[in-house]
């Protein structure tokens, strides 16, 4: 292999998590448990082709085992409109294909039973009250006791079909602010009859559903409890009331414990990547300590080290991890066999999993394109196998090379720079996003495995390229930071958002941002902070105010005062309303935006931008004008392609010999995910 550049890395062994283990009558390979979520595939044509695929990638990657997404055990539970729901032999073809997908492998599989409750997009939503929940604009209707029962017998009987369909077992969702953790807490059930009121009637619907399904499955059919570990929100739980359901729970005939953290509506991230790995192995313990049955740690789990950590620390007997399985089919396979450096990581962004699930959309992997995708994107080796130029090492033209030469292509990446990695370099630099470290080190690492010839520090020209003998070039030479025409616009406080991020140019205390997208917030939050870039659990537990003890309700104290931030920022856009950052980060954009707010920076939208004078940043809000002072002005106006060396190109060779890739392609707002998914089709195609 050529390359200017190694990767060393220990490669540690996993024994408890790849020791085997009996619940029940059911013989499980290993502890890895792939975690239940939406997929958006049942939004689609209902093919048995592509979700059988989905699960057979997961099933051949080595789970343990598998929990499906979740489906609904009637029609009033749904998510929403085209959610799954098991009534009248719906969906029997769909759910027998998902059983199929696992037959021939060692994994186990068990369908996923999800009442929506209150927080189902429904008209006709349910929950225990007519309590609206906030993150839901439809008022729910209260269910009476007799409603209740007849749910209760929906789980079962949704069970007894689960068996009959081929299904090891079910996973009732009863976390996360759904149904079932709306009867268990204060914050959402002041019923007066005998499923509100005390705890134990309070407690009483996640009992029966469990008693239920025992009853009518045979008892060498697994009964997965999902419990809220710790529900995150006002009048939650507190830790002795989850001790005591969990008891319950298991006398009521459960097999296993899975642990859920927090609400939807809850204010604290429990997913996203500024949350610690692991950090809820606090509330994850106590549930342990509660139970004689095994129980699976979730939520910010990607690493088999961490993993095995757990398991070896006594924090539970399983570790789920849901999106790692997008990363990374084969994830179990690579880490036990001693493979953890070709992991690709799930970097909790959110971008193509969560927030396309929360739009209805198809969900896949920033760093996977593959997932979800599992029959339209294949991988088949090269009919023509050609010498391909890339020019240019971010995310675009590293992904392109290695797909390329897994195909089999003769493939040369050349970047300009001393590092691959283009704008993920900066990405990695803001607060909370260290985890790009964890996709630079797969993508550095896949260019080794398939043999891709790597020259750093190396510009090229047009000259050089066109007469070097490639076959085809792909011009991957990414963005630049635009530069907006305001007077002023010289002065010499006036910054680039890569002058601060990337060249760590000096920034004074008062700081003026012009743009208030992506970039603009992580800049912001690269100037607030001065601790690492990865908050730690402390730090964490500080911010959000985390009762470690478990005593309060919801497990929440009163969140300590701020600190002084170290600057005062003021962060403005052209565009009407309150600043929100990524618009379609629906999933983490609340996350930074109250971080921001936390530390005073002030946020306007509507701006005029009249000029910077030695005062400051003169703008127009709503007809007035106002002066923002500032020792720093940084520039966060969007970015343009950088496609000189692709126009000279195209000037000297034929069109279709020379490809255009990434932010140069297209450099609106940066989105590494589309620029991968861009990189990876040229490549299956080329």
């Amino acid at each position: 292999m050529s390359a200017d550049f190694q990767f060393a890395g220990s490669e540690p062994s996993y024994p408890r998590l790849f020791s085997p283990c009996q619940v029940g009558g059911v013989s499980i390979a290993n502890r890895l448990v792939m975690g239940a979520m939406h997929t958006g595939l049942e939004r689609l044509d209902r093919s048995e082709e592509r979700i059988r695929a989905f699960y057979r990638a997961r099933a051949e990657g080595g789970a343990g085992l598998i929990i499906t997404g979740g489906v609904s055990p009637n029609r009033e539970g749904r998510l929403d409109a085209e959610a799954p729901y098991l009534e009248g032999g719906r969906d029997e073809a769909w759910h027998r294909a998902i059983v199929q997908a696992v037959q021939g492998t060692e994994s186990v599989i068990c369908m996923q039973l999800l009442h929506a409750g209150r927080y189902a997009r429904l008209p006709e939503c349910v929950g225990p009250t007519d309590r609206k929940a906030p993150i839901n604009p439809y008022t729910p209707t209260a269910l009476s006791n007799e409603d209740v029962w007849r749910t209760v017998e929906d789980f079962a009987r949704s069970a007894q079909i689960a068996h009959a369909l081929g299904y090891h077992g079910v996973e009732i969702m009863a976390s996360e602010g759904y149904l079932i953790n709306q009867f268990t807490a204060k914050a959402t059930n002041d019923r007066s009859d005998e499923f509100g009121g005390s705890l134990d009637a309070r407690t009483k619907l996640a009992c029966e559903v469990v008693k239920a399904i025992r009853q009518c499955v045979p008892q060498d059919f697994l009964v997965i409890y999902r419990i809220s570990a710790v529900d995150l929100v006002p009048d939650g739980m507190t830790g002795e009331e989850t001790r005591y359901l969990a008891a319950l729970v298991e006398r009521a005939g459960a097999s296993m414990l899975n642990t859920g953290i927090g609400w939807h509506e809850s204010k604290v991230p429990t997913i996203a990547a500024p949350v610690p790995r692991a950090v809820w192995s606090y509330a994850i313990r106590q549930l342990k300590d509660a139970v004689t049955i095994p129980v699976i740690a979730s939520n910010r789990i990607n690493d088999p080290a961490v993993a095995e950590g757990l398991l070896s620390e006594g924090v539970a007997d399983f570790v789920s991890m849901a999106r790692p399985l997008l990363a990374d089919p084969c994830f179990p396979a690579k880490a036990r066999a001693n493979r953890s450096a070709s992991i690709a990581t799930c970097i909790a962004c959110n971008q193509a999993c969560l927030d396309h699930a929360l739009t209805g959309g198809r969900v896949s992997c920033m760093i996977n394109p593959m997932a979800g995708y599992e029959i339209e994107r294949i991988r088949v080796p090269a009919v023509v196998r050609k010498r391909i130029a890339v020019v240019g090492g971010g995310a675009a033209g590293i992904n392109f090379a290695f797909q390329a030469a897994s195909r089999g292509h003769n493939v040369t990446l050349f970047e300009a720079g001393k590092e691959l990695g283009g704008q993920l370099l900066m990405a990695r630099e803001v607060p909370g996003k260290s985890e790009f470290n964890e996709a630079l080190r797969y993508f550095k690492q896949r260019l080794i495995e398939e043999d891709v010839t790597v020259h750093l520090d190396h510009p090229c020209t047009a000259d050089e390229l066109a007469s070097g003998g490639y076959d085809d070039i792909v011009i991957a030479t990414g963005v630049t930071s635009r530069k907006p025409a305001i007077p002023g616009i010289d002065d010499p406080r006036v910054l680039s958002y890569i002058d601060v991020l990337k060249h760590r140019k000096v920034v004074g205390k008062a700081v003026a941002i012009i743009g208030a997208g992506g970039i603009g917030f992580d800049v912001a939050e690269f100037l607030l902070e001065a601790r690492s870039h990865q908050a730690d659990a402390g730090e964490f537990v500080q911010e959000y105010g985390l009762d470690l003890s478990l005593r309060s309700a919801g497990g929440l104290e009163e969140r300590p005062t701020p600190s002084t931030p170290l600057r005062q920022i003021t962060l403005m856009q052209r565009r009407n309303g309150k600043p929100a950052g990524i618009a379609s980060a629906v999933s983490t954009r609340w996350i930074h935006r109250g971080r921001l707010e936390r530390a005073n920076v002030k946020m306007l939208g509507g701006v005029e931008y009249q000029g910077i004078e030695a005062a400051g940043l003169v703008i127009t809000v709503d007809g007035e004008e106002r002066t923002i002072a500032a020792d720093s002005i940084i520039i966060c106006a969007g970015q343009e392609p950088v496609r000189a060396l692709y126009e000279a190109l195209i000037a000297q060779l034929p069109a279709k010999r020379v490809h255009l890739i990434g932010g140069a392609q297209e450099a609106r707002e940066l989105d590494a995910t589309r620029a991968i998914e861009q990189a990876t089709a040229l490549a299956l195609a080329i």
